[in-house]
């Protein structure tokens, strides 16, 4: 069964950081273009960050910076590392996985992350 878990979101204070970790189960993430996107109440789901089979990463022009993506294919998993958390940040992390020939897409479950003082 195919899966992509996230973790690591959590209630952090204006200027924390934080790593998401997206761990994926029933699939080689190798063969896959990786991605962040949020979802803040009451918006839409918005790209954070892609990373491509061979490394390269573009971010959203708010997040350059300021967030990492990255990818252990050796640990099947992905990373977010998030620093100078904003409020405007407070949103659901979700990772997704494009499979590169097939056009197969894969979503993790979300994972809060609350940016308050």
């Amino acid at each position: 069964q195919v899966q992509l878990v996230e973790s690591g979101g959590a209630l952090v204070q204006p200027g924390g950081s934080l790593r998401l970790s997206c761990a994926a189960s029933g699939m080689t993430l190798s063969f896959y273009t990786l991605a962040w996107y949020r979802q803040a109440p009451g918006k839409q789901r918005e790209l954070v960050a892609r990373i491509l089979r061979d490394g390269n990463t573009n971010y959203v022009d708010s997040m350059k910076g300021r967030f990492t993506i990255s990818r252990d294919n050796t640990k099947n998993t992905m990373y977010l590392q998030m620093n100078n958390l904003t409020p405007e940040d407070t949103a659901v992390y979700y990772c997704n996985a494009a499979h590169w020939g097939n056009g197969n897409v894969y979503w993790g479950q979300g994972t809060q992350v609350t940016v308050s003082a």
